[in-house]
């Protein structure tokens, strides 16, 4: 971090992370390591931030719960993970109290919470992204698909936790997630109005930037896996597991990516009048034409998040500080010459029906560039950990090269028993197949 950084003598010294995932257990160990030495409380954490630090059961949905916590704590920041208290407006409500947080407030996070108001941006500012039409009504929509033809993709328009987005691979299959969300009601409000975009095709990488008005720092590349199985197959999911960083990306292409994305991308929500303090997540693929936008999210992704933080050499805290201060002009960060990996392990049956309650054990001790991030998990009566989300584990190893860091990473994974367990056995392949 750069002298323009924050010293520890003026960070906060008592912070609440809101979450309950993978991403807020890799928070709460990045901000736990920072020389300021801060308290750090969780709400509402899972089994795993339960053992590092105190939690508190108040659901990340509650904005009045949350911000009352934060007051009898005597909070000084508050950096919130998840899109739906964002989305909710609970930054808002905390500057109305004078608590500083990191997140974006309710009119940011609408570039998450709405699919078709991120598209009209993009469209309005020339950001390069998938042609589209956006529809309310079915006909309509069926006219357009039809007109297109297929693979295309469907959008549900709001938040629908990673799974609102269906790439049809014929018509019949377009038509029916069209109408699936239209009338059938599958996302509820979230698919009361869709987007369909032309499917574009490459690889995928995401760009992570931490924004505070038209200041921004770009953090580590990563690239994401999406869908449940190996190759690519099966249903999209929130994230099955990612690496960093992306050799894809090279410099030269993150240069252009900054150049004709990163760049008018903060410009063009500071020119909506959007005071934007928090992460803007770039999801994008790399076309044979160049790099176009997939998506904005408006918080850290998640399992990027358990490979980019466990990068950094930097000091998370006085950055994500110095965002939310409104003072990240010239702050630089470090990043380790490591590779990261993410395996995420699921519970069977996920994005769709899935048990809880599965009893899940741990390796008794792990190897020192190994750890377990928790994200659906809680504790039984018995205090045993179990499952408790889709998304369970995240086993995340750093090494000096890709090919290490996954050996070590599903070695670990191999350890966990759980009835449930199942993940994906080629996280990183293209990049090692690249090799």
């Amino acid at each position: 971090m750069s002298s323009a950084s924050p010293s520890a003598s003026t960070l906060p010294k008592n912070v609440l992370i809101v979450g309950a995932g993978g991403r807020e257990h890799s928070l709460v160990k990045a901000v736990l390591a920072s020389p300021a030495r801060p308290r750090v409380i969780a709400a509402p954490g899972n089994a795993g931030i339960a053992t590092e630090v105190p939690v508190f059961a108040v659901p990340a949905d509650d904005v009045t719960g949350l911000v009352a916590l934060a007051q009898r704590e005597k909070i000084d920041f508050v950096i919130v993970g998840p899109e739906v208290p964002l989305s909710l407006g609970l930054v808002d409500s905390l500057a109305k109290v004078g608590i500083p947080a990191y997140g974006p407030k309710a009119d940011g996070a609408r570039l998450e919470a709405s699919k078709v108001f991120t598209k009209q941006i993009l469209l309005k500012y020339g950001i390069p992204t998938a042609a589209c039409g956006i529809f309310t009504e079915i006909e309509p929509a069926l006219a357009y698909l039809r007109s297109r033809g297929a693979p295309i993709v469907i959008k549900a328009d709001g938040l629908a936790a990673g799974k609102g987005v269906i790439v049809a691979q014929t018509l019949a299959e377009a038509e029916a997630a069209a109408i699936d969300m239209l009338a059938g009601n599958k996302f509820g409000a979230a698919g009361s109005q869709i987007l369909v975009e032309d499917c574009m095709f490459g690889e995928e990488t995401s760009i992570l930037v931490v924004t505070s008005g038209r200041d921004y720092v770009i953090l580590p590349t990563s690239q994401d896996h999406k869908r449940i199985g190996d190759g690519d197959t099966g249903p999209n999911t929130g994230g099955m597991g990612t690496y960093s960083p992306a050799d894809v990306v090279t410099p030269e292409l993150l240069a252009r990516i900054e150049r004709e994305i990163v760049k008018p991308s903060v410009n063009a929500i500071a020119d909506e009048g959007i005071d934007f303090r928090g992460t803007l997540f770039i999801g994008i693929m790399l076309t044979p034409s160049g790099p176009s936008v997939l998506e904005y999210n408006t918080r850290f992704g998640d399992p990027e998040t358990q490979v980019v933080l466990p990068r950094l050499d930097s000091d998370v805290l006085a950055l994500l500080w110095a965002a939310a201060l409104g003072k990240l002009a010239g702050v630089r960060i470090a990043t380790k010459p490591e590779h990261a990996i993410c395996v995420v392990i699921a519970a069977q049956g996920y994005p769709e029906a899935y048990p809880k309650g599965d009893v899940i054990q741990l390796p008794a001790t792990l190897p020192a560039n190994v750890q377990v991030i928790h994200a659906g998990t809680a504790l039984n009566a018995a205090g045993q950990v179990v499952t408790a989300g889709g998304r369970v584990l995240g086993v995340t190893a750093l090494a000096p090269t890709l090919r290490a860091a996954a050996d070590a990473a599903y070695a670990v994974c191999a350890q966990i028993q759980c009835p449930s367990k199942v993940y994906r056995h080629d996280i990183g392949a293209k990049q090692l197949n690249r090799r």
